[in-house]
């Protein structure tokens, strides 16, 4: 079972939501993961629109990297 619960991953997708807090819900998820990797998508200069695809993998070992 993943150290980081479904509900977690699930308030990353909310909208709207502040880069504050979208921030904290993806440190949970890169910290929880054994491999991850990101990639821009796209960029919109005129606009400052953007678009990046973060993929990994979830650590599923409940005993590497307990959190506190």
């Amino acid at each position: 079972m993943p150290r980081i619960s479904l509900e977690t991953l699930g308030t990353i997708e909310r909208v709207p939501t502040s880069p504050a807090a979208l921030s904290g819900g993806l440190w949970e998820v890169l910290s929880s993961s054994v491999a991850a990797r990101a990639k821009v998508e796209s960029y919109n200069y005129d606009t400052g629109e953007y678009r990046v695809v973060l993929q990994g993998t979830l650590d599923l070992d409940e005993t590497s990297k307990q959190k506190p």
